[in-house]
């Protein structure tokens, strides 16, 4: 009996011994990555779209071949998501918790320009990597010299505006407009500093603001908005909009019928939702951002998003969020490490094949980006940017029939 118990003993210790070896070696051979965006609350609409199905379309990818290589060991992708309800105190203890409690490798960086400027000290005092690529602001050199893990693919705030000033001044060179600029945004970070520095660069180059309003975040009413713009008699019309205003905009433009020759949105016009709603309504719409979409990478990864996440992506965010994504691999691979320090320096000194294109970080800011895009014909297409391929030319506004 005795001997008995003492085998029985001896087999269990054994087991678990060995349980517990196994968990070790499954726990080394995972990365931890922690996604934090709304997923209910005013940009709900936009994460939908460009954010989440590419963290999903990545983390698809790289488990199906195996994982990451990380110095020869293949490590897979364990993905720890939260909603920040559109909220960015959330957001910040979601993000202490991911990396205190969850205990998280690395995390995918924040949807939206406050959110990241919100959450970069925290990101910044636990030390991981921060690649935000739904981040303008002018801010980008102040920002990365307090926060040396954090990069900015989208250029800065007037390198955004500068682009639709200079489809402006074309325009009005063209005889479509005068100078006469109908101007509304929506008051968050984003729109705020956008329609800030778009006061002095069209001032400056001879444009009047003959209106200019700003919205609340969320609001679901428009209609005064649009109708203020159209009493103002202007033929360009620019609205610094987030995904929900971005829509509601054009619903009330062609409700109005809106009469301008120019007809700029922000975030969100580029979605595929976007003609889904409005059809050929809105050819020669203006819009933020952009893609080459005759590019073989391009079309390459739009098919693969389609295939593994079912939905179709947008013609700008989608891109540069996946691209977010390949950058982090890139460096994980190439560092050899899971370190995060490590990691950030291979970002800072390295160059990166994208979808986006070749992406390099001077000053922890990469100077390859679009700014402006157009729906000509049915697609999405990049009009102005920076150091980009396949821009093609501005096409003027008429009218909002099909």
């Amino acid at each position: 009996m005795i001997r008995r118990i003492i085998l029985k003993t001896a087999f269990a210790a054994a087991f678990s011994l060995t349980a517990l070896f196994s968990s070790a070696v499954s726990a080394a051979d995972v990365i931890k990555i922690g996604a934090i965006a709304p997923k209910t609350g005013p940009l709900a609409g936009g994460t939908v779209v460009t954010h989440w199905p590419n963290i999903d379309l990545w983390v698809e990818q790289v488990n199906a071949r195996g994982g990451l290589n990380v110095s020869g060991k293949k490590m897979t992708i364990e993905l720890i998501q939260y909603d920040d309800k559109t909220n960015p105190g959330e957001h910040i203890k979601l993000a202490q918790r991911l990396a205190e409690q969850d205990k998280v490798d690395f995390i995918i960086a924040p949807y939206g320009t406050g959110f990241n400027i919100a959450s970069a000290p925290v990101y910044g005092r636990y030390g991981y990597p921060m690649i935000a690529v739904s981040a303008i602001t002018d801010k980008v050199y102040e920002l990365t010299e307090r926060y040396p893990n954090l990069f900015f693919t989208l250029g800065s705030t007037t390198a955004f505006v500068e682009g639709v000033r200079d489809i402006l001044i074309e325009q009005r060179d063209a005889g479509a407009i005068g100078n006469e600029v109908a101007m509304v945004n929506v008051a968050d970070a984003f729109g705020i500093e956008l329609a800030d520095r778009a006061r002095d660069l069209f001032t400056e180059a001879g444009f009047k603001l003959v209106y200019d309003k700003s919205y609340p975040l969320g609001t679901p009413d428009l209609s005064p908005v649009m109708k203020g713009a159209k009493a103002s008699g202007a033929k360009a019309f620019v609205a610094w909009s987030y995904p929900p205003d971005s829509f509601g905009l054009a619903e009330q433009a062609i409700i109005e019928d809106l009469d301008v020759a120019v007809y700029y949105s922000a975030v969100a016009t580029s979605f595929p939702a976007f003609k889904g709603a409005y059809g050929n309504k809105i050819n020669n719409v203006l819009g933020a951002g952009g893609t080459n979409v005759d590019d073989p990478k391009v079309a390459a990864y739009r098919k693969a998003h389609l295939d593994i996440t079912g939905k179709t992506a947008d013609y700008w965010a989608s891109a540069n969020t996946y691209a977010s994504m390949q950058i982090l691999e890139q460096s994980i691979e190439g560092s050899g490490s899971i370190d995060r320090e490590v990691v950030t320096q291979y970002i800072k000194d390295n160059s990166f094949d994208t979808v986006m294109g070749t992406l390099k970080f001077e000053n922890n800011v990469s100077e390859t980006f679009w700014s402006v895009g157009q729906w000509q014909d049915g697609v999405f297409r990049g009009l102005k940017g920076s150091n980009v391929d396949g821009a093609v030319s501005v096409r003027t506004k008429s009218g909002w029939s099909e």
